[in-house]
């Protein structure tokens, strides 16, 4: 069981520190615990109840008729919620309770709804990626474990592997041919898979690589299958202080290939580019490049 500060709450919620603390003292609904120097902390139970909370008050509940209901009556009232309000942000809410309870079921249900609803591009792009943006904050700040994290994104990771392999290419003429892969010691690997799904719904071909790809292995199947685009994703590796070099190299090695970078490490941190290289900021961007 994991334990949050007051802090992780507001962050997690987006319920202010204050406002946490006025409802403890006036309905009596958080109890935490403190510690020997009287601070606050919180359990996932807590976090659970400060989420469902927080959705009911953005559909319009007061505060003082929450502190009326049963856990039981107000987890009743948020999944009917999420079950029958499809608007992203309340499935990004849901999918962070589904992620902090290791609720595979209810992660299976979510994504199957919203699938059916809007289609599997557009799930991924208004509620799973703002949800992975979220968990990677929430990662950072240390508010939620390695096994929520691995467990959610592994998750995700299979739905596109399926959605991946449910697609029909039908190349034409006019298809561009597509390395994917991620530099050596990088394993961020969804943003790469769903640009894989991206390209191939569009009738591009794909050579999917994957994560962690050294680079004299790169130079070999770019010799051989001879792409017109090499795309990579670049969220922690190489660190600021090698990026700058690893583009440098890539723009010399493959000086006939149209390289397109993303990724943290490399959007808005003021890259300098080579002439064959080109940073694709967000998905729809790549999704623009790729139709044109």
């Amino acid at each position: 069981m994991s334990n949050y500060s007051i802090k992780d709450l507001e962050q997690l919620s987006g319920i202010k520190a204050h406002t946490l603390r006025i409802w403890e003292q006036r309905y009596n609904i958080i109890n935490p615990k403190r510690t020997d120097t009287n601070i606050r902390t919180y359990d996932d139970k807590d976090l659970k109840l400060v989420l469902n909370i927080a959705l009911l008050k953005d559909h319009d509940y007061k505060i003082s008729e929450i502190a009326k209901l049963s856990l039981e009556e107000l987890s009743k009232e948020v999944l009917a919620i999420s079950d029958k309000q499809l608007n992203y942000p309340d499935q990004i809410h849901a999918l962070t309770i589904a992620m902090i309870d290791i609720d595979e079921e209810r992660f299976e249900k979510i994504m199957a709804t919203n699938i059916l609803q809007f289609g599997f591009e557009n799930t991924m792009i208004n509620i799973i990626y703002p949800f992975l943006s979220r968990i990677g904050t929430l990662w950072v700040t240390g508010s939620i474990g390695p096994a929520q994290e691995h467990f959610i994104t592994n998750l995700i990771r299979q739905k596109l592997i399926v959605a991946i392999d449910g697609q029909i290419i039908k190349a034409t003429s006019v298809s561009k041919k597509y390395i994917l892969y991620t530099p050596e010691g990088e394993f961020h690997e969804i943003p790469l898979l769903f640009a894989n799904f991206i390209l191939r719904a569009r009738n591009n071909k794909v050579i999917y690589l994957g994560q962690s790809m050294p680079f004299s292995e790169l130079q070999f199947i770019c010799e051989h299958h001879k792409p017109d685009y090499l795309f990579s994703v670049i969220t922690s590796t190489p660190g600021q202080d090698e990026v700058q070099q690893y583009v440098n190299k890539l723009g010399e090695a493959f000086s006939e290939i149209k390289v397109l970078l993303t990724g943290y490490q490399v959007v808005a941190q003021g890259i300098d580019l080579p002439k064959n290289t080109e940073i694709i900021t967000n998905v729809r961007q790549l999704m623009a490049f790729a139709e044109n």
